[in-house]
C-alpha cells in the first residue's frame, strides 16, 4: 500500500511553496521522518518528513514546480520496492537513462519541427494560477511558452524562465496577435568571451521575495535614515565583569543583542511612533515589542522575532536570540517564527560594516542598524581619550515618524547603552 507525499500546512497566509530539492530518488530507500524534500515559501524553506519507511515510488512534483497547500508530490510504497510506474514513458525513464535522452530528444525535434511549420502544440491543461498572473503581467502569450507540468501544464518556473531568456510580449492594446516582434532583453548581452564564463542561476523563492519586499519598502515609504554614535564601554565593562557568572547561571552567553533589544523596547514606549504601521489611512500604534533580528543565512536574509520583547529579561533574550539564531542556519524557522514583527535590529558590524542605511522591513516603520566597534578618539571632560565606539543607524518612515521623534528615539537607545544600569532600574 502506498503512502502519499503532501504538501503540509505552512502557516498563516501562505498558500504555495515551490520545489527546491528533492533528496531521494523514486527507487531509493527511506526511512520513517526521513527528510524527502525541500519546499522554498516566501517566508521559509521547509522539510517534508517521511511518514512511513519504504522506497519512493513516485514524484509527481518536480523541481522548481509551484505547487499549493495539501497537494500530491509524490508517494512511498511499502515493501522495499518501488511501486510501478503507471506510464510506459516513465518505466522507460527510471529503467533506461539513454533511453529517457532519447526520448527527450525526439520530442524535443518534433516541437521545432512543428514551430517550423508554424503549428500550435495542443494543451489539455490551462497554466497554473501563478503563472497564469505572471503571463498576463508581462502581457505574453500562452502559445509561447513550453509547458513542464503534468500534459503540458505552464508553470510559474516556465514562465520566469521564458522572462530572463528575452521571450516576446503581445501588445496590450492589440486584441489580435501582431507580427513576432523582437526578443525583450532584459540585461544587454555580453561578449562571446563573458558569456562563456558566466552562470545563470535561478532565484529562489525566498530570494525573489527579499527583492521584491525590499523594494516595495523602497517605493512605498518615505524612508529617511538619522545617525548617531555610543560609546560601548560601559556594557563592554559589564560584559566582561559577569560574562562568566551570566552563563553558568543561564546556560547562554552574554552578547550585545540582548542589552540592544532592551534598550530599543525602553525607546520604543516612549516614541510609540516607531512601533506603528499605516493601514490605509489609519495608524496602527503597537501597544507591544516583537522585535525582528536581522540573520544572514546561506539562502538569504531572514528576520525571525523575539516576541514580547519588551516583557523579557537580558537573559531570556539572549536566549530566544540564540534559539532562533540556530533554527535561521539549520534551516529550521517556522513561519511563526517571522511573522509579526513591529521594529527590526540590523547588525552589520559581526560583517565589518562601519556605517549602512538599513533598509525598512515593510510595514514596519522603523529600523536600527549596529555596526562595527572601533577605538575612536572622543572627548571626554575636555579630554581626547580613546572609547569603543560604534555608530547607530535609525531608518524610519517619515510619513509616521517626525524628524524629532527618530532622533529622541536614537538618543534614548544611546542613553541606555551608556548607561546600562538605566535598563535593569526601568529608567
Amino acid at each position: 500500500m502506498a503512502t502519499e507525499i503532501r504538501v503540509p500546512t505552512l502557516g498563516e497566509s501562505v498558500t504555495e511553496a515551490t520545489i527546491g530539492k528533492w533528496f531521494k530518488k523514486v527507487g531509493d530507500a527511506i526511512a520513517v521522518d526521513e527528510p524527502l524534500v525541500e519546499l522554498e515559501t516566501d517566508k521559509v524553506t521547509v522539510e517534508v518528513p517521511a511518514a512511513a519507511a519504504g522506497t519512493l515510488g513516485e514524484i509527481t512534483a518536480k523541481e522548481g514546480e509551484t505547487v499549493a497547500v495539501g497537494a500530491l508530490l509524490g508517494s512511498i510504497s511499502a515493501g522495499g520496492a518501488a511501486a510501478p510506474a503507471t506510464k510506459p514513458q516513465a518505466v522507460s525513464q527510471a529503467s533506461s537513462p539513454d533511453a529517457a535522452q532519447t526520448t527527450k530528444q525526439a520530442a524535443a525535434e518534433t516541437a521545432k519541427i512543428a514551430g517550423d511549420a508554424g503549428a500550435v502544440e495542443p494543451r489539455s491543461m490551462p497554466p497554473a494560477p501563478a503563472a497564469a498572473k505572471l503571463i498576463a503581467e508581462n502581457n505574453l502569450s500562452v502559445d509561447q511558452l513550453s509547458g513542464s507540468g503534468k500534459r503540458g501544464q505552464v508553470l510559474k518556473g516556465d514562465v520566469l524562465d521564458a522572462i530572463s531568456k528575452g521571450a516576446p510580449s503581445q501588445p496590450a492594446e492589440t486584441p489580435k496577435a501582431a507580427p513576432a516582434p523582437a526578443p525583450i532583453a532584459v540585461r544587454a548581452p555580453s561578449s562571446g568571451d563573458d558569456a562563456s564564463r558566466e552562470e545563470r542561476v535561478r532565484m529562489t523563492k525566498l530570494r525573489q521575495t527579499i527583492a521584491r519586499r525590499l523594494k516595495e519598502a523602497q517605493s512605498t515609504a518615505a524612508m529617511l535614515t538619522t545617525f548617531n554614535e555610543v560609546d560601548m564601554s560601559a556594557v563592554m565593562a559589564l560584559r566582561t565583569k559577569y560574562k562568566d557568572v551570566f552563563e553558568k547561571k543561564h546556560g547562554v552567553k552574554l552578547g550585545f543583542m540582548g542589552f540592544f533589544t532592551k534598550a530599543v523596547t525602553h525607546a520604543l514606549k516612549e516614541i510609540p511612533a516607531v512601533n506603528a504601521e499605516i493601514d490605509g489611512t489609519d495608524i496602527i500604534y503597537k501597544n507591544f515589542a516583537h522585535v525582528g533580528v536581522a540573520v544572514g543565512t546561506e539562502k538569504g536574509l531572514v528576520v525571525p522575532v523575539v516576541r514580547d520583547a519588551d516583557q523579557m529579561s537580558i537573559a531570556e533574550i539572549e536566549k530566544e536570540i540564540g534559539r532562533l539564531g540556530i533554527a535561521a542556519r539549520d534551516g529550521k524557522l517556522s513561519v511563526a517564527d517571522m511573522q509579526g514583527g513591529t521594529f527590526t535590529i540590523s547588525n552589520g558590524g559581526v560583517y565589518g560594516s562601519l556605517m549602512s542605511t538599513p533598509i525598512l522591513n515593510a510595514p514596519q516603520s522603523g529600523i536600527l542598524g549596529m555596526h562595527k566597534i572601533q577605538d575612536r578618539p572622543v572627548v571626554v571632560g575636555g579630554q581626547v581619550v580613546i572609547r569603543p565606539m560604534m555608530y547607530l543607524a535609525l531608518s524610519y518612515d517619515h510619513r509616521i515618524v517626525d524628524g524629532k521623534e527618530a532622533v529622541t528615539f536614537l538618543v534614548r537607545v544611546k542613553e541606555s547603552l551608556e548607561d546600562p544600569e538605566r535598563l535593569v532600574l526601568d529608567l
